[in-house]
């Protein structure tokens, strides 16, 4: 159980063949989608699967089910029909499945597949969510006892994926396919395994292609016992801890897969994780305070600054740690070369989860800072223990932020989606003698540091604190230390170099 199955969309035969060279080794099976073809290519589908030489689905799509068949259930009949004439003996050269829809009736195309050992997948279309009766419709799909059923399903939030786990997990043994789509769908395409499918289909050129699947998520590898963690955010794309933990869990022979997952919200998270059986997961902003509500335990640093963005599972439940504090001095001062704060004013702009970490740090290495938030109540409640200076972050804090300018730190949510232009301390001028930090993770510079580079000021991004976080949450995921001399073998990287990201403008504030 558990395939990687190839989707072939091409236009021509030929280059659903060249795709399928290129993919050969990391599929199992095929899919050719003959809705895809053009009208010529249609009538020349009998020999595919001879010239494949691999398993091959026969499917022909139609609009109301996704596909580009458009042309009428007369002619798709036909289609099938011809795709299943003229059987030979050797199996091998037959299409070893025929997708048919719940819908289609037609006994004679069924008698032909049967009797030369096609199987019928029958299946099942939701193009807008996932219905509440998955599992009674599973079992109601079968018609015969050889059939594969097979439900397509586009679940809109964790609710909708706890509601899959659970229908294919309550039809039994028989032979079943899930297949999710939308923003949704990378893990549980990535887990059909563990979901119970017979097939993850794939597509060539996607994110999620047969070659990921194969290599970076060892999708064949995985197993009941299989330790899942995960990335809960819903920028995921921007920076890739999956790549990150899979290859070093790869390298190291650790049985344990790590996945991304979007988050609509924290407790639909620790829902979904608690009926997936999922091991661990970061959160991010705005998420980190609110976590500790679902927490058995929390870390030291997780009580010292009120945030947490990891959860490990425990035997009494969740435990709560907080890596941003770590990830950013080691970050910091190796950027700057020095072993502490002494003799450094540095201004802190937020007051959340991270802006808390940050202050309890400068603290800790002997700084003094200025706190500076838009609710100025806010920065007041963080900088008081630590007796730093405070103050709305407004224009009127030109001459205190000059006054704390060794370091400039932005710890806020500016930057990131939905204020990806947002400068917060647009009113400041920079000097150029300013060493300038931004905790957030995207594809390019953030419109802070782009102005403090112009300015001549040294700049850092938050992605090396993110790859410094990736390592200690792989130390609370396994139990052991991350080897550094694997960093050098992890592809983090974005299209202008650094963290993996989409060419857009969306960021993390780290894990």
């Amino acid at each position: 159980m558990g395939k990687i199955c190839l989707c072939l969309t091409g236009q021509t035969l030929s280059e659903n063949l060249e795709t399928l060279k290129r993919y050969r080794s990391f599929a199992d099976v095929a899919e050719l989608r003959v809705d895809c073809l053009l009208p010529d290519e249609r009538f020349l589908i009998r020999r595919f699967p001879e010239m494949a030489d691999i398993p091959v689905i026969l499917a022909i799509r139609r609009n109301i089910d996704g596909g580009k068949f458009v042309s009428g259930e007369g002619s798709r009949i036909t289609l099938l029909a011809n795709g299943l004439a003229y059987a030979d003996a050797d199996r091998r050269r037959n299409f070893a499945y025929v997708d048919l829809e719940e819908d289609l009736n037609v006994p004679s195309l069924e008698e032909v597949a049967r009797a030369f050992g096609t199987r019928i997948i029958r299946s099942w279309y939701n193009l807008t969510g996932v219905d509440d009766d998955v599992a009674a419709k599973i079992k109601k799909l079968r018609r015969v006892g050889d059939e594969i059923v097979k439900a397509a399903l586009t679940p809109g939030n964790l609710s909708d994926m706890r509601k899959v786990y659970r229908a294919f997990n309550d039809s039994g043994n028989t032979d079943k396919i899930f297949y999710c789509m939308g923003e949704y769908a990378a893990a549980p395409n990535i887990l059909a395994k563990r979901f119970g499918s017979l097939f993850s289909y794939a597509f060539p050129g996607n994110e999620l292609d047969p070659k990921e699947l194969s290599e970076l998520y060892r999708f064949h590898q995985i197993t009941p016992d299989t330790k899942i963690f995960a990335s809960t955010d819903n920028q995921f794309n921007v920076s890739s801890p999956s790549r990150f933990f899979n290859t070093i869990f790869g390298i190291e022979q650790i049985d344990a897969v790590h996945v991304p997952i979007p988050a609509d919200s924290l407790h639909s998270v620790v829902s979904f994780a608690e009926e997936i059986g999922i091991s661990g997961f970061s959160v991010t902003m705005p998420n980190k305070e609110k976590a500790l509500s679902y927490l058995n335990y929390k870390s030291e640093e997780v009580r010292s600054s009120g945030a947490c963005n990891l959860f490990v599972r425990g035997v009494s439940g969740w435990s709560g740690h907080n890596t941003d504090a770590a990830a950013f001095s080691e970050s910091l001062l190796a950027f700057i070369k020095r072993n502490d704060l002494r003799r450094q004013k540095v201004t802190i702009i937020g007051a959340g989860g991270s802006a808390r970490a940050i202050a309890g740090e400068v603290h800790r290495l002997k700084g003094k800072a200025l706190i500076l938030n838009r609710t100025a109540e806010k920065a007041r409640l963080l900088a008081e223990p630590y007796r730093f200076a405070w103050a709305a972050l407004d224009n009127h804090s030109i001459k205190r932020i000059e006054k704390y300018s060794n370091l400039i730190i932005q710890a806020s949510s500016a930057g990131m989606p939905p204020d990806a232009d947002t400068d917060p301390v647009s009113f400041y001028k920079f000097s150029g003698r300013e060493t300038v930090m931004d905790i957030v993770c995207r594809s390019e510079k953030t419109p802070l540091l782009k102005r403090a580079e112009a300015s001549g000021c040294r700049v850092l991004d938050g992605n090396d604190m993110l790859v410094r976080q990736f390592r200690h949450h792989y130390t609370c995921f396994v139990n052991k230390e991350f080897p550094p001399s694997l960093i050098s073998r992890v592809e983090i990287e974005k299209p202008n170099g650094g963290v993996k990201a989409e060419e857009q403008k969306h960021g993390t504030t780290g894990y």
